[in-house]
């Protein structure tokens, strides 16, 4: 005891493992430190080693084939004997630190002629019972070890191997061995003994605990009936919050002792702190009376859904001393938002459609008049359809009721001016290009059949008297019955509501149906050095030319 004593000098005292461990002679024991944790120092990165002695004899604890074996923090006794009864010192040393713990081994005598352990792990239970030797089997699995596990019932002195097969929960955190047996009623309560089998060292060992289990209540339960998930798919936005239920009901009354988790690709899903990304909730429950049962409901939390966590199959699986049930429901992400694209390219092609009616309908003039100087070859060659002039200009003449010179000015030397010499068209101008000698009647028939257009001149005076020349009868009367020709009205003056009421009806219908060409708005125009008045590109010319015959391939526009 002294050597002890001196090993474990300034060593840190972390006192008597609270879990004693119980054992019979020829069962297996094993004791196990809690040092080599990392409330204790940083045993993954610190070197250590560690030694165990025994505080009865004061001896180092070395291993002893088919009875000790010293495997770190785990001493452990193969093939145990009464006289391994007490205490065990594990010392931790580091290069500058040391600790140490004790471990204390209880042996029982077992007891003549009664079947099972001496010490016995008492409950009240409803239908499973749970082995307490999950340490043992975490320490084997982290050896590599296999393991199995055997169930007995005392009954009548005699152990009785139940025909049922255990269950086994296996998981990083925690580890479970459930006995699965018969559906338990008050005389099912009894003494139950379960073994785990093992081989360590070589040789093949056991160790066993036994349990005094109390039914204390009738239980009737019947399968858990898990309502949702539907074994459904179920669509969701990436990048949302997203949240399922797993619902069971199970019917009957009493402790039920029903398991409910989620899985993941087979993998148990235990995180349950809302920091985490996915976790699930604690499992809530309510009673229900009619019909008699409890409700479970564990939720499964997404707090972002990010693209790996879509076309997998989330399961929810529920264990019961009857078995197991799951159903799942699969992720998928959501279906694209077409409705919304659609209703962007509708109203844009809605506004831009509108938007286009308005600027045809102010631009059409410049609009049309650009397209016909830039794709000519669209046009047909009007000099081949026998007509000699663009346009038959038409406008009272000397000694006619409504004639000016004003009138005569325009039609003389204004018009020439512009749409023959500037604009390349060729028009017909009576009182000009008239033959000497020619009837009037015959030369205004003869030109107007030969022109493609009229140009009719007119002021507030022109139509005042119910005779009007020839030229104009002539041309109204073809534009408005026939349909053959296309009258220009030119608007030399500002015609008020009054005048215009005195205009012959074809005029005045005329006028309604296509509107004038007003030369008055034009000699309001801004002053410079080329008058606008006489500018092909002015808004009266660009008006005029855009009722003119399209000139076609014979040439293109000047500007």
């Amino acid at each position: 005891i002294n050597d002890v004593t001196c090993v474990a000098d300034n060593c840190t005292n972390y006192e008597l493992v609270f879990e004693r461990v119980f054992s019979v002679p020829g069962d297996a024991a094993m004791l196990y430190s809690t040092l080599l944790s990392p409330d204790v120092f940083n045993f993954t990165a610190v070197p250590f080693n560690i030694t165990w002695f025994s505080a009865k004899t004061g001896q180092e604890m070395r291993n002893e084939t088919g009875r000790i074996l010293v495997l770190q923090e785990t001493l452990w006794f193969l093939n145990t004997t009464l006289d391994d009864d007490g205490e065990y010192l594990a010392i931790v040393r580091t290069p500058s630190q040391c600790y140490m713990q004790t471990a204390k081994l209880v042996m029982d005598q077992p007891v003549a002629g009664e079947c099972g352990r001496p010490r016995k792990d008492s409950r009240n239970v409803g239908t499973n019972v749970v082995c307490r030797l999950s340490d043992y089997i975490h320490k084997l699995k982290t050896y590599g070890m296999d393991v199995s596990v055997s169930w007995y019932k005392v009954s009548s002195m005699k152990f009785n191997a139940l025909s049922e097969r255990i269950k086994c929960f296996y998981s990083d955190k925690h580890q479970l061995i459930i006995l699965d047996h018969y559906m338990v009623k008050v005389e099912g309560s009894g003494a139950y003994t379960c073994t785990l089998t093992f081989t360590l060292d070589g040789a093949t060992r056991s160790v066993s605990e036994t349990m005094n289990a109390t039914v204390t209540a009738e239980q009737h339960f019947l399968p858990p009936q898990i309502h949702e998930p539907e074994n459904e798919i179920i669509k969701a936005a990436k990048g949302s919050n997203f949240t399922k239920r797993c619902l069971v009901f199970v019917p009957g009354a009493g402790k039920h002792f029903v398991d409910v988790i989620w899985l993941d690709k087979n993998k148990v899903m235990f995180d349950s702190e809302p920091s985490d990304r996915i976790y699930t909730s604690a499992l809530r429950s309510r009673t229900q009376d009619e019909p008699k049962g409890e409700w479970l409901e564990l939720l499964l939390n997404f707090s972002e859904l990010r693209q790996e966590d879509f076309y997998l199959n989330y399961t929810c699986r529920v264990f019961n001393y009857q078995g197991n049930s799951e159903r799942y429901f699969t992720l998928l992400p959501t279906d694209p938002n077409i409705i919304l694209p659609i209703g962007l390219v509708f109203g844009g092609v809605t506004v831009l459609f509108v938007i286009s009616v308005i600027v045809y309908y102010i631009f059409r003039i410049d609009i049309v008049l650009c397209f016909r100087r830039a794709f000519p070859v669209l046009y047909t060659n009007k000099d081949l359809d026998g007509k000699l002039y663009d346009a038959y200009v038409a406008y009272p003449s000397p000694g006619a009721f409504g004639f000016s010179e004003e009138v005569e000015k325009f039609a003389l030397q204004t018009l020439p001016e512009v749409l023959e010499q500037a604009c390349g068209y060729k028009l017909f101008i009576a009182g000009r290009d008239c033959l000497p000698g020619q009837a009037i009647v015959d030369s205004v028939d003869e030109n107007l059949q030969a022109s493609r257009r009229v140009l009719l001149l007119y002021t507030a005076s022109t139509f005042i008297k119910k005779r009007h020349t020839s030229s104009t009868s002539t041309s109204m009367n073809r534009a408005l019955l026939e349909g053959s020709l296309k009258v220009i009205l030119v608007e030399l003056e500002e015609i008020t509501p009054a005048q215009l009421a005195l205009f012959p009806e074809s005029v005045r219908h005329l006028r309604k149906k296509q509107g004038a060409v007003c030369w008055y708005e034009e000699r309001r125009g801004k002053d410079s050095q080329v008058s606008p008045s006489l500018s092909p590109s002015s808004r009266f010319w660009k008006e005029i030319r855009y009722h003119m015959p399209v000139r076609g391939k014979r040439a293109a526009y000047p500007e």
